[in-house]
């Protein structure tokens, strides 16, 4: 069924106006909060004639109003040229190598559509995300399936499914796994995650290839070679590679040559023959502020594939086949959440707290990572910044606060908060605390916007219980 399509103005004519005050903005004669933002927000981000922030043609302001706040809004061309740029890049750097969407960063069905129809595999890293890839229209073989602690029912989706790769994560899994496909007299394809020992810059909530990490086999003192070898003795088991992630929101782009020389001395020393596909996880960065510079997507195919190749090369070894799995880095920037500001409170001498509709229940990174953004009012998006506040959910905690530290223009009740590069791992955490429903999402593109989710009702709230 066709996602219902939400009418929009689109500005047509007054294009030229817009395009005219971005060159306006860029040459230094109108400085705009909106512009200083163009690596966090969307290209397509632009401001109209009533300063409203319009994202892929569509006026913000008249979408709030028509589907309410809190709201997701993400950039769907943005979304199709992320995608077409990591196949793209991978396709010229390292010929046969696969791009694997990560959807544990939104696996929401339009998303795991679009993943689809623009030729990427899909991870899932639960049961709910296999049957969300499965509803999406994904093959069976185009799913990798991940998870430190797979259980037995997901064992049994995966192989009802036919999953065409799992990757192995523990001596438990690999055992269970190794028995209900044996049980089946079917052979499932499997790769060996390992922790290479390698700590990247980055949050250590999002760190993993370090030894002390809950996921994978270590390189040190010998686990991970214990687990290649009990794939290989594995009837049940067709073990095909390797897969090392060692971590998320990566900037430096060193921390990959050192995971492919790791990877490429333990292939040489466990005999490489049948270890012909590398998967080298995801974790390429996103600017969340307007000084953050990550890595282009091209760098990052290009680091990754010369690092494989040289490091395989070095050790005499085939050059394997190369996987990637790229999330936040295909839909963080190509997102932004709306919400209504209530009220403010001035503590005297101390600060300004702006309270929105939103908070720890829809976008929860601030409050696990510390995670820092740059909001801007969506309303007034050529306003000047007057000041720094401090804005802050609705829930009842001390900690929902979503912008310690927000330079913005004067705030007031009903303006209409936006806070940019919202669009990985936002929904995908929402939660229901103090009973709030779980937001709208919507797709704009072209002076078009379609509901893709609708906003969760009261009455979902209670439907479970008994």
């Amino acid at each position: 069924m066709p996602s219902p399509e939400v009418s929009v103005r689109s500005w047509g004519p007054a294009a030229g106006v817009i395009a005219a005050r971005i060159t306006q903005v860029h040459s230094g004669t109108v400085r705009g909060p909106m512009i200083q933002l163009d690596q966090v927000l969307p290209p397509s981000a632009a401001v109209t004639p009533d300063g409203h922030l319009e994202i892929g043609g569509c006026d913000l302001v008249e979408l709030a109003e028509q589907l309410g706040t809190p709201l997701v809004v993400y950039d769907e061309g943005l979304l199709r040229t992320t995608a077409a740029a990591y196949r793209d890049a991978f396709a010229a750097q390292a010929p046969g190598a696969e791009v694997i969407y990560g959807s544990k960063a939104y696996w929401g069905l339009a998303m795991l559509r679009l993943a689809r129809e623009e030729g990427l595999a899909v991870d899932v890293a639960s049961g709910g995300e296999l049957y969300a890839a499965l509803a999406a229209g994904f093959e069976p073989q185009q799913i990798y399936m991940h998870g430190n602690n797979k259980d037995e029912a997901e064992i049994t989706e995966l192989l009802d499914a036919g999953v065409g790769t799992v990757i192995l994560d523990n001596f438990d899994e690999l055992a269970a796994l190794a028995r209900a496909a044996g049980k089946r007299g079917a052979v499932q394809r499997v790769l060996v995650r390992v922790t290479p020992g390698v700590k990247p810059s980055t949050h250590s909530y999002i760190a993993t290839g370090q030894l002390d990490s809950k996921f994978g086999f270590p390189l040190a003192g010998g686990a991970a070679r214990a687990a290649v070898e009990a794939a290989r003795a594995a009837p049940g088991l067709e073990l095909v590679g390797l897969h090392a992630h060692i971590g998320s929101q990566l900037f430096d782009l060193a921390c990959f040559p050192a995971t492919a020389e790791a990877l490429a001395a333990f292939a040489a020393e466990c005999g490489g023959q049948d270890l012909g596909l590398v998967n080298m996880g995801g974790g390429l960065g996103i600017a969340y502020t307007r000084d953050d510079r990550p890595p282009s997507i091209a760098e990052y195919a290009e680091t990754v594939a010369a690092a494989v190749r040289e490091a395989w090369a070095a050790r005499g070894l085939a050059e394997p086949r190369i996987a990637v799995e790229p999330g936040r880095s295909v839909v963080g920037r190509a997102g932004l959440t709306l919400y209504r500001v209530g009220g403010t409170k001035v503590v005297s001498g101390v600060r300004t707290y702006v309270s929105v509709d939103g908070g720890m229940s829809d976008h929860l990174r601030p409050m696990l990572y510390g995670a820092v953004y740059e909001p801007i009012l969506a309303n007034r998006a050529d306003a000047e910044p007057t000041g720094v506040v401090r804005v802050v959910g609705k829930h009842c905690e001390s900690g929902d606060v979503l912008v310690s530290e927000a330079d913005l223009p004067a705030v007031q009740a009903g303006d209409l908060m936006c806070l940019p590069a919202t669009g990985a791992y936002g929904v995908a955490m929402a939660s229901n605390y103090n009973g709030v429903p779980r937001p709208a999402v919507a797709f704009v593109h072209e002076g078009r916007a379609r509901l893709v989710t609708r906003r969760e009702t009261y009455a979902e709230l209670i439907a479970r219980d008994v």
